[in-house]
């Protein structure tokens, strides 16, 4: 552990997207899987509170802080074999995928532009414009805390599901090491097209391939469109993404909800189990919190609803606030409690 980088009351808010949140107590930066490993054991002898965090993305940290350690995932690893693929979890997502488009391989391509680290999409099951990391993620490698052993996971046993997996349901168990993929020769070709707004953007009916290179162009420069592309000089980037997930809804749920739509026409999908998916931006639009609603330093970003931005000088408990009235709005219009998407630390709604 000597070569560890460690830091003591050491800011975290310019480690997340957000740029929110207190110090942690200590702070170890670890660049190899062994540094990895020694630091979690390390904590988890001690008896201590441990917090990974990779990209800092897709995290909403309280206030006061971490008072335990902070494991920061700096690893680094791109291993292309053919269509094979393995990333060390520290690796910048949005790199890797640009890096796999300029191979001529398909399977990611839809998922350009997001922030965050490899380690962390298969926790979430990653997901944008009709394509996730479990239709091609192919094994997990992953510390496992409980064990403490280092296992790798196939598909199956990562039980992915809709913004979800075992890593996400067993939070304190799991470390991810690396992510392996398979991906596609398509012979220049995307995957086959599945969101209605991809497709429309490039004039072509759902399930058609396009260019790669188009697809993976069109997709950043939709995602640039509503502030999903981190710019330090654009407010609006200074977020976590969506910030709350699209609620599923059983047959009773979504009957009541229908009961209240006063004649309007709301975004319905098939989801499983007989299930329906509508979409939590139409929600909060719809119930009166259009872009960039707020007063405050914590708004909705001026180009997606989904987004909870800093303007500037916010705290956490501002940016909570904000998401309460919001979560509380659409309950009120609509009967639909909304989901948090982010993982909150120290905090909760």
């Amino acid at each position: 552990m000597e070569r560890v980088l460690v830091e003591h009351d050491a800011p975290l808010a310019p480690l997340t997207t957000l740029r929110l949140g207190g110090p942690a107590r200590r702070l170890v930066t670890a660049t190899t899987d062994a540094e990895v490993i020694a630091t979690v054991r390390e904590a988890d002898e001690a008896g201590q509170p441990l917090l990974v965090i990779g990209g800092g993305s897709n995290l909403v940290i309280g206030d006061a802080g971490f008072e335990g350690t902070v494991l920061r995932i700096a690893t680094a690893g791109f291993e292309l074999d053919g269509t094979t693929l393995e990333l060390a979890a520290g690796e910048v997502w949005a790199d890797a995928v640009a890096r796999t488009v300029d191979k001529g391989l398909a399977g990611i391509e839809f998922l350009a532009g997001i922030p965050g680290s490899a380690g962390a999409t298969p926790v979430q099951n990653v997901g944008a414009y009709g394509q996730e990391v479990a239709g091609s993620i192919t094994e997990v490698v992953a510390y496992d805390r409980e064990a403490g052993e280092t296992v790798t996971l196939d598909r199956d046993e990562c039980r992915f599901s809709y913004r979800h997996s075992r890593f996400k349901a067993q939070p304190d168990r799991y470390v991810v090491l690396r992510v392996r993929f398979a991906l596609e020769d398509a012979a220049g070709q995307s995957s086959p097209v599945k969101y209605a707004e991809v497709a429309r953007t490039l004039g072509v009916e759902a399930e058609q391939r396009v260019d790669l290179r188009t697809a993976y162009e069109t997709v950043l420069r939709l995602r640039a469109g509503k502030g999903m592309v981190l710019d330090p000089a654009d407010h609006d980037t200074w977020s976590a993404g969506s910030f709350f997930t699209n609620p599923i809804l059983t047959a009773d749920q979504f009957a009541a909800f229908l009961a209240r739509l006063d004649g309007r026409t709301a975004p319905a999908y098939p989801a499983p189990d007989g299930c329906t998916k509508t979409s939590a931006a139409w929600l909060i639009d719809q119930a009166g919190f259009g872009k960039g609603w707020g007063t405050g330093r914590a708004t909705l970003s001026t180009k997606h609803t989904l987004a909870l931005t800093n303007r500037g000088g916010a705290t956490t408990e501002d940016l909570l606030a904000l998401a309460r009235a919001i979560r509380a709005g659409v309950l009120d219009a609509f009967g639909v409690e909304l989901v948090n998407e982010p993982v909150m630390v120290g905090i909760s709604l």
